[in-house]
């Protein structure tokens, strides 16, 4: 399946403020596996002073933190959702953010895009990023 072209998108400079401001990153299809790019990912953001969230079906603990089923299970503020899921499961992901009410950032992580979820979580305030890395994009900034 082709990835479709991001047709919404935040810009570097928009990018460079979304990690100034955000705390708490949900990170969906955070995997207990080290070798997968969702895991180093979230290491990465961790070490680099983020409260990392991991929301995955199954595992207690992920990076020494408590694992959530869903994103609407979360009992506290998330500022940012990093999605690690294929692009049609971004279609409920956008819903979840927009029941939540307090989620500022709605990024999908490379190769994954859904133009119609960006639509939605935007027309809803959040700032939106598809098809790129959270990890790439915050050390060629930072």
């Amino acid at each position: 399946m082709e990835c479709e072209f991001p047709t919404i998108n935040s810009n570097k400079q928009e990018i460079r403020e979304i990690f100034n401001k955000i705390k708490t990153i949900a990170v969906l299809g955070l995997s207990p596996d080290e070798s997968k790019p969702s895991h180093r990912v979230a290491k990465y953001l961790q070490e680099h002073g983020f409260k990392i969230v991991p929301v995955y079906p199954k595992e207690e603990t992920i990076l020494g933190e408590k694992v959530y089923r869903s994103l609407l299970e979360i009992p506290f503020v998330v500022d940012m959702v990093d999605i690690f899921r294929k692009p049609k499961e971004l279609d409920n992901v956008a819903d979840a953010c927009i029941e939540r009410g307090d989620v500022k950032v709605f990024w999908a992580q490379k190769k994954i895009v859904n133009n119609e979820a960006a639509k939605r979580a935007k027309d809803a305030g959040m700032m939106v990023v598809q098809n790129m890395c959270t990890m790439v994009e915050h050390r060629a900034l930072f």
